[in-house]
């Protein structure tokens, strides 16, 4: 690594004006750095700018005459809110020009093997520094702390449940609502999961048909697995003396949303192509997201112990509606960038990857940073001796 970090400049270069970029978001960083809005075009970064309206200075350019990599300079902050495919390149291009970088999505082997080179170059790569991925980490973290002062590094019977959603605030008959490309909502469907039932490893092809009901304060929700949520164990740093008899990441959905679908199950199962992309035009036609309505981000992150004659369990959840200000979607993902970027800013964080906040006490400040901006996470806990 070279001698020392390279100094954070004070601007950050946020690229993508999609719907995860909120005013809340770049509200926050304008009162830290002079920000730049980078679009496609800078008529389309002009014209999201007007929308949002944030109260801090926010300059635009775009990326179809302006050249980002020229304009980039040292310690400047790159951040890509643009589709996982555009990272690695985007990360290229800040590690060429000695800036740090950050994005809200999952980390690839080619991001891992690129960040190992802004580390030798004193540069920080921030990762999974959104919702889910994101928040949903910082949770964790903090429960597998509190699990351990509680029951320690052996356990009979660990099992943790990470459900994310975006829904709307007032359900429909389809039970969502389209904001985003709707060909990738369905196609997302035909990705197996792979998470861990009764300590074993399970894997569906289909994961819809793993779906199950989850009650929340009353609240009935539908929930299934997506990915591999089995890598995820290692990276939470369960201790090697806790048995795993459940670990699940996935998707959280209003109650109805299965039976809701069924016939959309059947097309993607079809294997189609040209059908599941003219179903996805046409339910985007049908149930699209208005003006007026509002959307709801619910997530909920629960871990159970049981070792040494005692049994732990603890649940995070964040319960967020969205507003004239921002959808509920743009504040939680843009807030929670925002507040990463800001550690990054002060050269809090020392170069290389960072996945969110691993260290418990990064993960603590990150979310009470979060609920000075209204994003409030809840917990509760149990904590009692096992009768015999």
């Amino acid at each position: 690594m070279s001698d020392l970090p390279i100094r954070p400049s004070g601007t950050v270069h946020w690229v993508g004006t999609g719907l995860s970029t909120g005013r809340s978001g770049l509200d926050l960083l304008g009162q830290a750095a002079d920000v730049v809005l980078w679009g496609r075009t800078r008529e389309r970064a002009d014209a999201r700018l007007a929308t949002l309206a944030p109260r801090t200075p926010v300059r635009t350019r775009g990326l179809d005459r302006d050249d980002l990599a020229a304009t980039l300079r040292p310690g400047d902050v790159l951040v890509s809110m643009l589709p996982a495919g555009h990272h690695p390149g985007l990360l290229r291009t800040a590690i060429d020009a000695g800036a740090h970088f950050a994005c809200t999505s999952y980390t690839t082997p080619e991001i891992e093997e690129l960040a190992k080179e802004a580390w030798a170059k004193g540069l920080v790569v921030l990762t999974e520094a959104g919702l889910d991925p994101g928040i949903d980490h910082l949770m964790t973290h903090l429960l597998v702390a509190r699990a351990r002062e509680a029951v320690g590094d052996r356990a009979d019977r660990v099992s943790l449940t990470s459900y994310c959603g975006g829904i709307p605030a007032e359900p429909n008959e389809f039970r969502y609502r389209f904001s985003w490309a709707p060909l990738g909502v369905l196609t997302a469907l035909t990705a197996p999961a792979r998470y861990v039932r009764d300590g074993q490893v399970r894997e569906v092809e289909r994961s819809w048909e793993a779906t199950e009901e989850l009650v929340l304060d009353g609240e009935v929700f539908e929930v299934y697995p997506n990915r591999d949520s089995v890598g995820f164990i290692g990276q939470y740093g369960f201790p090697e003396g806790w048995s795993t008899d459940a670990f699940v990441r996935g998707t959280l959905r209003p109650q109805g949303w299965k039976a809701a679908w069924k016939s959309v199950f059947d097309t993607v199962a079809a294997g189609d192509r040209d059908r599941l992309a003219a179903l996805a035009d046409e339910l985007a036609e049908r149930y699209p997201t208005t003006d007026t309505d509002r959307d709801r981000v619910v997530l909920t992150v629960g871990l159970e112990v049981e070792g040494d004659g005692r049994h732990w369990a603890g649940r995070y959840r964040l319960d967020v509606t969205g507003d004239d200000t921002d959808t509920a979607m743009a504040r939680c993902v843009s807030v929670t960038a925002a507040r990463g970027i800001e550690r990054v800013l002060a050269g809090a964080l020392p170069p290389g990857l960072h996945r969110a906040a691993a260290d418990t006490r990064e993960a603590g400040d990150w979310l009470d940073r979060l609920a000075l901006s209204g994003l409030t996470c809840t917990l509760q806990t149990t904590d009692q001796e096992r009768q015999h």
